[in-house]
């Protein structure tokens, strides 16, 4: 445990290693490893590029970085307002409990009201029980109903030619 303060900040070109390696220890965590086919090329280009698809903030603590948080903008039809999607955030393991990920959040909540959204959304795996704990005691609402519905790969292909999947 350490005693220094964290920093939050925004990503910056030439973070983009930093932040795949994060990635890696998440899908690691999560024993997702096989799902991780990006690249540091790719990552840079979608944050930082002409058209960025989405933004990292990072967490540090005495320069180095322990943490980050991507996410993109959303849209609510129904607020019709815009919000944030928290793609995902992750700290690793050796500082957890320290306060980094609330910090996090509130970094992500405060942009929210900042940008008038709606909302703050995000996904959680539902086996993860300390993420889910420490997301309901930041006042995060689980929402029983909803499902994830994801096409992928060869599925998105199909669909992309209009053709459906037999089941």
């Amino acid at each position: 445990m350490t005693s220094s303060q964290v920093t939050i900040r925004a990503a910056i070109p030439g973070d983009e290693a930093v932040i795949f390696s994060l990635i890696r220890a998440l899908a690691e965590y999560e024993k997702l490893t096989d799902q991780v086919t990006g690249s540091e090329a790719l990552l840079r280009s979608h944050l930082f590029g002409d058209r960025p698809y989405a933004e990292a903030i990072l967490a540090e603590i005495d320069g180095a970085v322990v943490g980050f948080a991507l996410f993109f903008y959303s849209y609510s039809t129904f607020l019709t307002k815009p919000g944030i999607y928290l793609e995902d955030l992750f700290v690793l393991p050796e500082y957890r409990s320290q306060g980094i990920g609330k910090a996090l959040l509130i970094d992500l909540a405060q942009r929210a009201i900042a940008q008038d959204c709606g909302r703050l959304e995000w996904s959680v795996l539902d086996w993860n029980e300390p993420a889910i704990g420490f997301y309901r005691r930041m006042g995060a609402t689980l929402l029983p109903d909803w499902r994830i519905c994801r096409v992928t790969g060869d599925a998105l292909g199909q669909m992309a030619l209009g053709k459906r999947k037999t089941l």
